[in-house]
C-alpha cells in the first residue's frame, strides 16, 4: 500500500497561497460527471451558468475572507469576477428553494435507528423484524410504530411505513411484520430523494476536500481517503465492490450506535454543536489504456491509497 499525503497545513507555518492553475486542473475533471448529470437531465449552459453565478455570490456575500464585515456588491464583482449588475440581481432575488427533503430525512432517520438502537436489533446485531403496531406485535416487544416514535411524533407510522415500502427500503409479510431490506437508506424508487442525497452527500465530501486545501484554513484537515487499484478483470471488479458493500455494512452499524450514544450526551451541553456526515462510494470503470505499472515489466503494483487529509 503506497501512501500519498497531502502536508497539513494546520502543523505548518508556511503560508499557502492560491494555486488558479492547479485549481483549474481538478475542476477540468470535476467537470465531467456534471455535465453527464447535465445531459442526462436536460440542464443547458445557461442553466447551469445562472446556478454557478448565484453560488458565487452567495459563498462570497457572506464575509469571505472578512467574516467580521459585510460584502459589497463591488467587493463580491472582484472576488467572482460576476458584473456587478448581475451581483445586485442575485442578492435581490428570492432565496433559492430549500433542496432538503423532509420526508426522505426522516425515512432516512427511522433506518438509521432501526440498525443501530439495540431496542431493535437481534443477538446477532441484524435488524429485527417489527410488528406495524402495537396490537399486531406481541406484548412488550418492540414495533414499527414505537420505531418512528422515537424519532419525530409529527408524522405517524403509517405515512412513514407507505413511504419506505414505496421506495422498496422495507417489506410487509402477511402476519403484519415488516422487514428491513437493506442495511443503509437506498432507495430504488423515488427521484426526489436520490438527487436529495445525491446533493448532500456530494456537498459535504466536496466540501472536505476544499477544506483542506484552503489557503486559509487554520483548523486540521477533515477525513477525506481513498483507496484505488487497476488492471482487474469484470470478476474482480465485481468482487472487491462485493466487499466494499459488505465492509461498508458493518461500519455504518458500528458508526451509527457510537452517532447514537454522543447525541444523546449532547442534549445536555449547551455549546456550540456540529453536525457530521460519513460517507463512501465505489466508482468502477472501464480502463482506457492500462497503467504504466511501477517497477519492472510485469510487476504488478500493489493498490494505491490517495489521502488528502
Amino acid at each position: 500500500m503506497i501512501a500519498l499525503p497531502t502536508p497539513d497545513k494546520a502543523a505548518d507555518d508556511t503560508a499557502v497561497l492560491p494555486q488558479p492553475a492547479l485549481a483549474a486542473q481538478a475542476l477540468a475533471l470535476l467537470f465531467k460527471p456534471l455535465a453527464r448529470l447535465m445531459i442526462d437531465h436536460g440542464l443547458q449552459l445557461p442553466d447551469i451558468l445562472e446556478l454557478l453565478k448565484k453560488s458565487l455570490v452567495d459563498e462570497a456575500a457572506n464575509g469571505y475572507g472578512q467574516p467580521e464585515k459585510a460584502s459589497t456588491d463591488t467587493r463580491i464583482a472582484v472576488l467572482t469576477g460576476v458584473h456587478r449588475k448581475d451581483v445586485k440581481r442575485l442578492r435581490d432575488a428570492t432565496q433559492t428553494a430549500d433542496l432538503s427533503s423532509p420526508t426522505a430525512s426522516l425515512a432516512a432517520l427511522v433506518v438509521a435507528r432501526w440498525i443501530s438502537n439495540p431496542h431493535y436489533l437481534n443477538a446477532d446485531q441484524t435488524p429485527r423484524l417489527l410488528a406495524r403496531t402495537p396490537k399486531r406485535g406481541k406484548p412488550g416487544e418492540p414495533d414499527f410504530t414505537q420505531l418512528v416514535a422515537d424519532i419525530s411524533r409529527d408524522v405517524g407510522g403509517k405515512a412513514v411505513l407507505d413511504e419506505l415500502h414505496r421506495l422498496g427500503v422495507v417489506s410487509v409479510q402477511e402476519d403484519g411484520y415488516v422487514s428491513l431490506k437493506a442495511a443503509a437508506f437506498v432507495p430504488k424508487e423515488g427521484l426526489s430523494e436520490s438527487f436529495h442525497f445525491l446533493a448532500n452527500n456530494l456537498h459535504d465530501h466536496l466540501a472536505s476536500a476544499v477544506h483542506n486545501l484552503a489557503p486559509d484554513r487554520t483548523t486540521s484537515p477533515m477525513l477525506e481517503q481513498s483507496a484505488f487499484s487497476a488492471n482487474l478483470t469484470d470478476e474482480q471488479a465485481q468482487q472487491l465492490h462485493d466487499r466494499a458493500r459488505q465492509l461498508w455494512g458493518h461500519t455504518l452499524q458500528q458508526f451509527l450506535q457510537t452517532a447514537t450514544v454522543a447525541e444523546q450526551r449532547s442534549q445536555h451541553n449547551d455549546g456550540p454543536k456540529h453536525r457530521i456526515r460519513f460517507g463512501v462510494y465505489f466508482h468502477d470503470t472501464v480502463q482506457d489504456s492500462p497503467p504504466v505499472s511501477a517497477g519492472k515489466v510485469g510487476h504488478k503494483r500493489p493498490p494505491l491509497q490517495n489521502t488528502n487529509s
